[in-house]
């Protein structure tokens, strides 16, 4: 069976490789037996580069909103022989209630965005609670984002449990005497508590 080409969130910025050496560096010193959740996996794509040249062998769990990006993941991870300890579920974030504080990872590509998209910012707040609360205490919470900057990530997600602990560097540009990155990623610690 071919290996269906889609779409590679970020790919455009090597976010999937910054975000994959920034998960392998000393600054988080992650196990290989971390577990992963990908929040609007899509593709599945970015679980995919955390084993097979992440070396990760943890659970990893992809989910995702939309019933065919959950399949599309299923297929590519079927045909690529990774669907051990990779799975891939439909719910909503916004509206499920998994078991809290079960991922020594988790990651938003994107979603955050997509969630921001509805202008309403109790739907906004909402989002980040119930995110917070996936993340186990001591673990990680990675945000990838093109609509906000890292002050803007900061002010919605440093409250609660989780501390500000590093960002991503991408190209910078210059427009207007102000300097920025067209993407950011910044981590999140959870505390223990």
């Amino acid at each position: 069976m071919d290996v269906p080409k889609s779409t590679i969130w970020f790919s455009e910025c090597s976010a999937p490789e910054k975000i994959l050496a920034y998960l392998n560096s000393p600054t988080l010193a992650l196990e290989r037996d971390t577990t992963f959740l990908d929040l609007g996996t899509g593709n599945g794509e970015m679980l995919f580069l955390l084993r097979e040249e992440g070396n990760f062998t943890g659970n990893m769990l992809g989910v995702d909103y939309s019933p065919n990006s959950v399949e599309l993941a299923r297929g590519v991870a079927n045909a690529r022989n990774l669907d051990d300890g990779i799975s891939f579920e439909t719910w909503d974030v916004l509206s499920d209630t998994p078991e809290p504080g079960q991922f020594d990872v988790v990651l938003d590509k994107g979603t955050f965005d997509a969630v921001s998209l509805s202008g309403q910012m109790e739907v906004e707040k909402l989002y980040v609670r119930k995110v917070e609360r996936l993340v186990r205490d001591g673990g990680f919470l990675l945000v990838t984002t093109c609509n906000w900057t890292e002050q803007e990530l900061r002010n919605w997600f440093e409250s609660g449990s989780l501390d500000y602990h590093g960002q991503i560097q991408y190209p910078v540009f210059h427009f207007g005497g102000q300097t920025g990155q067209s993407i950011s990623s910044i981590c999140f610690h959870k505390r223990k508590r």
